[in-house]
């Protein structure tokens, strides 16, 4: 299997993981409760802070030393341009997270449900490139340990994944959406994950030598949503540490997973 077959599957998988959740909306009705949701905004934060440590920085730094580079040097630049480029989408793009009332972005005619789903979309895009170049790297280098960590890194993105399609579908089925629709909307919130994995790995075996930037990159867009959105967001009102254990236990796990399977 080549490359982009390989990032394919890893996204493919991560998918099919918001899918998931977006089918509870099948089984109930209520929306998630305010502090299960600080837990998994946490969870979420932990697993992208974990990923973007042990999955793309230090490969970054790996990769960029064996092609005889100063190895900080496409790690920093490369995070730095993440972080600006999620800075530009999220003034940009048109969303609207969850108990906001008031969209972000330019201003636009968009229905509620869109805005929702493009909130979450902003999250999954820096998700889908990692989750896409970490197993697009294992089958360049034809590296089990680099596929097990591929692995590691897909299976803690899809975990944190399953309750963000719940918290599109569940609000959406409250508003009115049918059953069906609703698990539809929150599973499209997914679909830019295999999208950008795909296209990053393209990118990548187009011009050589772009690997390191490019996990850079996705680890520095992805910090970007950490801090910007799910740490704020999983800190808001009462019952604060809730949020603050989902993220140790995100991190742990992540870690764990990354550590024992790569």
């Amino acid at each position: 299997m080549n490359a982009i077959a390989y990032a394919a599957l890893g996204t493919g998988f991560t998918f099919l993981l918001t899918s998931a959740g977006a089918a509870v909306v099948f089984f109930f009705k209520n929306q998630i409760g305010g502090n299960i949701q600080k837990g998994f905004l946490g969870f979420a934060a932990g697993v992208m802070v974990a990923a973007s440590v042990w999955s793309l920085l230090i490969p970054a730094i790996s990769e960029a030393e064996a092609m005889g580079l100063v190895g900080w040097v496409p790690a920093a630049l490369g995070f730095a341009a993440g972080g600006v480029f999620l800075y530009g989408l999220d003034h940009l793009l048109p969303h609207l997270h969850l108990e906001e009332k008031q969209p972000e972005g330019l201003s636009t005619n968009w229905k509620k449900t869109t805005l929702l789903v493009s909130a979450v979309t902003l999250h999954n895009i820096p998700e889908g490139m990692a989750v896409g170049l970490a197993f697009a790297m294992a089958a360049q280098h034809q590296d089990p340990a680099m596929m097990s960590a591929a692995m590691a890194l897909a299976i803690g993105i899809g975990i944190q994944n399953f309750p963000e399609g719940a918290a599109i579908s569940l609000p959406l089925r409250q508003e009115g959406f049918s059953r069906f629709k609703a698990f539809l909307y929150g599973s499209l919130s997914g679909i830019v994950e295999p999208i950008f994995g795909i296209l990053t790995v393209l990118a990548a075996s187009q011009i050589a030598g772009l690997m390191p930037w490019l996990l850079s990159f996705a680890a520095g867009a992805m910090i970007f949503v950490v801090v910007e959105e799910l740490v704020p967001e999983a800190h808001l009102g009462e019952h604060t540490h809730i949020g603050t254990l989902g993220f140790m236990l995100g991190f742990l796990i992540m870690m764990i997973l990354d550590v024992a399977l790569g």
